[in-house]
This record gives C-alpha cells, sequence and structure tokens, in this order.
C-alpha cells in the first residue's frame, strides 16, 4: 500500500542544506580543520576565506544560514566545474592547498560555528 503524497515526509531545505554541509565537511572540513590547527598560517587563510564568504552573503547585516552557506558551497563548485575544476578525490594538501579547497573550508568553519552538534 502506498501512503497519499501529502503524507510522505519529504525533508525540508533546511534538512538539504545541512545534509550538503555535512557532505562537505566529511570530504573537506574534518581533515582540513585538522590541518589548520596544526598550521597557523592555513588558519590565517582559511579565516580570510571565511571572512570573504561572509562579506559575499551579507552576513554582517544579517545572519548566516545553513541553506546560505550550502547554496554558496554550490555555486563555489558550480563555477569551478566550468572552468574545468572539481574539489579532489584524493586526499588534499593542506601544506599547499589551491583556492577552491581553502574557500570549501571556510564556509566548512562558518557552517561548524553555526551547527557544531551536527558539522562537527
Amino acid at each position: 500500500m502506498r501512503a497519499p503524497n501529502n503524507r510522505v515526509a519529504t525533508p525540508s531545505a533546511a534538512d538539504s542544506a545541512r545534509s550538503a554541509l555535512i557532505a562537505l565537511t566529511a570530504s573537506v572540513g574534518t581533515a582540513g580543520r585538522a590541518a589548520a590547527a596544526a598550521r597557523p598560517g592555513l588558519l590565517a587563510l582559511v579565516d580570510q576565506h571565511a571572512a570573504a564568504v561572509r562579506d559575499s552573503l551579507d552576513g554582517d547585516r544579517r545572519p548566516l544560514t545553513v541553506a546560505a552557506l550550502a547554496g554558496y558551497a554550490e555555486g563555489v563548485r558550480s563555477a569551478a566545474l566550468d572552468h574545468g575544476r572539481q574539489p579532489s578525490t584524493e586526499p588534499i594538501d593542506w601544506a599547499a592547498p589551491d583556492w577552491l579547497h581553502t574557500r570549501l573550508l571556510a564556509v566548512c568553519a562558518l557552517a561548524r560555528a553555526l551547527d557544531p552538534r551536527h558539522l562537527a
């Protein structure tokens, strides 16, 4: 027996955004945060990128949201793909990260500050 469409639970936009950020954290954020904790220069670079992301999303005037950060990360990945770049499927060399991975790590850092319980 099938449930009527109006009774099937669908994920909310916030749930979808959170899932996207959880996946990003797993692929970039966890290892990147560990590397930044051991490399002050990388931590400073991530902080600079996080400030730029906040500026881009007007974070000084209105609170950042999980949905806004997930959308921003998707836009960064999409622009990278348009230019022939993809986030690495191999371990990232955090001693010399490229702009794309540093920016995505900054998004992870901002997301973790919003939702530390789910995006650790």
